[in-house]
């Protein structure tokens, strides 16, 4: 069965960390959106946001989302976290697999993510005390995209195998 799983949500939710585990236990392939966008693009995501910008960034995206797509094997995917918000690709992920938002807390977001700002082209211009209150706003922001997924999970302390279970189940309904 090819099964190809979204993980959406803010910067520092966790989708990468909880990506990598979930492909572990389902035995699927992981992928990481934006390190795929920087091996084809040929330089970091920071690098693409400094030197062409967010829109030029937001269409390698798009492209990279539709030729991972197009490929016919079973994968996790991290996306970054405006990856849902542009080029319509919340529709196709939805048409192509299942779409999973992480939603945690802007406080833990910010704490999570606080040591590495400056490496974050969204974030890197907020101080520690500013943080959670551009995270909010990204939320605020982004937040009708994201519930458009097919499953939403919210909390702290979410778990590959938290994950895991409700989409076996999401699956066993369908």
């Amino acid at each position: 069965m090819n099964q190809k799983i979204f993980l959406i949500g803010l910067p520092g939710c966790g989708k990468t960390t909880l990506g990598k585990q979930l492909a572990v236990l389902l035995k699927l392939e992981f992928v990481d959106l934006d390190k795929a966008i920087e091996r084809t693009a040929g330089m970091t995501v920071e690098n693409i946001f400094k030197t062409s910008g967010e829109k030029t960034f937001r269409q390698l995206e798009a492209d990279e989302l539709t030729l991972s797509c197009d490929r016919k094997n079973s994968f996790v995917m991290a996306t970054g976290g405006g990856t849902p918000c542009f080029h319509d690709s919340m529709t196709l992920m939805k048409k192509e697999g299942i779409v999973v938002f992480l939603d945690v807390s802007s406080k833990t977001i910010s704490e999570r993510i606080a040591p590495e700002i400056g490496t974050r082209p969204l974030l890197k211009r907020e101080t520690p005390d500013s943080l959670k209150d551009r995270v909010e706003f990204l939320r605020s922001q982004r937040i009708s995209f994201y519930k458009q997924a097919n499953l939403t999970i919210s909390g702290d302390d979410i778990s590959a195998e938290n994950i895991s279970r409700l989409f076996s189940q999401l699956n066993s309904v369908n």
